[in-house]
């Protein structure tokens, strides 16, 4: 009977659920791809330690071993940081295996390079798990990008940080207590501080740039603040006014330029993030034709990324005949839609000799904190020329009402 043949890198929560989802799953991946699908080798970090895996399948700590299996098909890599995670995956593309990875840190440098080496050797990358764990944003903006023009692309991507800001407004906890309990879940690392800073949300962010706009931002001109310094006052006093804070990573094309962003947002009721609770993952897509859309769906634990791997096991195959894995080419990029949203954000620690003339309106608070109303890029040039700038922009419909909403707003920042 023919087999689809797997090796898979790493067996931590994502690694295990994929073996465990293939193993579950043999019938529904037989009818899709006319084949069994069987996991020939497990590569591991420690030996000693004991894993439920078949007898029959190679478990080793030494990817050569791995790499000279006879008749592999696809390298599913589930391990962490930049390498050797794109040495193993390029090693087995030019071996001509299809590869599937989750390691967004590594695709968001090295994944242009990978699609192209793939394409020479005629074999296949899914990459739909490095962005927002079960939500299928990558196949979708694949789809638009056939004929819709993405401006703006805003994204709940970090399923931690989401859930840490849900338990302290829902349960009125401290930071600390609220990262606590995500690490006893198995929602944050031992080491959080990808999630909690904003850094793992910013690598999502880079992939799904490459693919809407053909170029990534650098990184000194992107704005990542992580939600640290977020009180459990501050939640509270923003639920009185409506809000909900959020961590949103961003980008948008104004003209020649790309700006983005991953920083803590407050977020009207009329936007579809506010209802977005817990580890849950969202992106709002903005385009010229289709308009607005939103995709929502878990963004963290071991099923959620382990079910995009296994799509995505299914699409490389499907795919292969087409190479259809793509990013955009920057040079067919077309101008951004020329009505953006204009929104309300509070700002504090302006430089005197900032000058307001871009602003569409600002009203001063108290001293040192504004509430001011502008366009994302005009905020961000902001943050670009003042680095001690705090800013929380609002997203939504958001109006103000009375002279003690006002006050409210300047206890948020002050």
């Amino acid at each position: 009977m023919s087999v689809i043949k797997v090796a898979l890198l790493g067996f931590g929560t994502v690694g295990e659920g994929v073996y465990r989802t293939i193993q579950s799953h043999q019938k529904e991946l037989k009818a899709v791809l006319g084949k069994n699908v069987e996991v020939v080798a497990v590569l591991i970090k420690n030996k000693e330690k004991k894993r439920d895996i078949n007898s029959g399948v190679l478990i080793t700590t030494d990817f050569e071993d791995i790499i000279e299996l006879p008749h592999l098909d696809v390298v599913i890599e589930a391990i962490t940081e930049k390498e050797p995670s794109f040495t193993y995956l390029k090693r087995a593309l030019i071996k001509g295996y299809h590869i599937v990875t989750a390691n967004k840190e590594m695709f968001s440098s090295h994944g242009r390079e990978l699609i192209e080496l793939a394409a020479k050797q005629k074999v296949s990358v899914g990459f739909e798990a490095t962005v927002a764990g079960g939500v299928p944003i990558i196949q979708t903006l694949q789809q638009l990008l056939k004929v819709n023009n993405v401006y703006e692309i805003q994204g709940i991507l970090n399923g931690t940080s989401n859930f840490i800001l849900t338990e302290m407004r829902e349960k009125k906890q401290s930071f600390f207590e609220a990262l606590k309990l995500a690490q006893q879940n198995g929602y944050a690392e031992a080491n959080p501080s990808n999630d909690i800073n904003g850094f793992d949300a910013y690598f999502k962010l880079m992939v799904l740039s490459e693919i809407a706009f053909g170029e990534q931002p650098e990184q000194k001109y992107v704005k990542i603040n992580g939600i640290t310094d977020i009180t459990s006052e501050q939640i509270e006093m923003a639920e009185k006014l409506g809000l909900h804070f959020k961590h949103i990573a961003s980008i948008e094309r104004k003209e020649d330029r790309l700006y983005a962003s991953v920083i803590p947002t407050l977020v009207s009721k009329s936007h579809p993030f506010y209802h977005v609770e817990g580890v849950e993952n969202a992106v709002h897509v903005k385009t010229d034709l289709v308009g607005g859309i939103t995709l929502q769906g878990p963004g963290a634990g071991m099923f959620p990324t382990a079910s995009a791997m296994i799509e995505d096991l299914v699409q490389v195959f499907q795919r292969h005949s087409t190479l259809g894995n793509s990013l955009k080419n920057k040079s067919i990029i077309k101008k951004e839609a020329k009505d953006q949203d204009i929104s309300y954000w509070i700002v504090s620690n302006l430089r005197n000799h900032f000058s307001l003339s871009v602003i569409t309106y600002y009203d001063q608070l108290s001293e040192n904190v504004f509430l001011i109303k502008a366009k994302k890029s005009q905020l961000l040039q902001l943050c670009e020329q003042n680095d001690a700038l705090i800013s929380y922009p609002i997203l939504g419909n958001y109006e103000l009402k009375s002279e003690h909403e006002k006050e409210a707003l300047q206890l948020l920042i002050d």
